[in-house]
């Protein structure tokens, strides 16, 4: 499998991707560190602007995480950037569909939901949505 891998994609599309991988992960050990930093000294200070800016501290490795999809976005083909986005779409579209529906369940007694719950749903749809069209793709 791995031999029919490396005939399946060109050389640069693998350092392409080798690059996306080492700036992706390297925005989420970020995230992670600031995540870290934040719950463990932000709530137990006093409420003020310090106080906010290391909660909210974490955004900056989310920020990150969004600057290399972009960058890997701007490396792809036309056929690789309308096949991302097509996924995103309809990532977009289920998280939409899922929240929008749950909101309604709230008015009926349902538990409030907090916000990240959207994005748990938006990555699980982009990733679930990412794998079938991958697989329908390589059959």
């Amino acid at each position: 499998m791995k031999i029919q891998q490396e005939q399946k994609y060109s050389a640069a599309e693998r350092k392409a991707g080798g690059r996306y991988m080492r700036e992706l992960f390297g925005s989420i050990a970020v995230y992670m560190v600031l995540l870290m930093a934040s719950v463990t000294y932000g709530p137990a200070m006093d409420f003020g602007f310090l106080k906010t800016a290391v909660l909210a501290a974490p955004v900056i490795g989310f920020f990150l995480m969004i600057w290399a999809v972009a960058r890997q976005v701007g490396r792809m083909d036309e056929y690789q950037r309308i096949v991302m986005l097509e996924t995103f779409t309809l990532a977009a579209a289920v998280t939409a569909g899922v929240t929008f529906t749950y909101g309604f369940l709230e008015t009926a007694g349902y538990p409030r939901l907090s916000m990240f719950f959207v994005w748990g749903v938006m990555g699980a749809s982009w990733l679930v949505i990412g794998m079938f069209r991958r697989w329908v793709m390589d059959r």
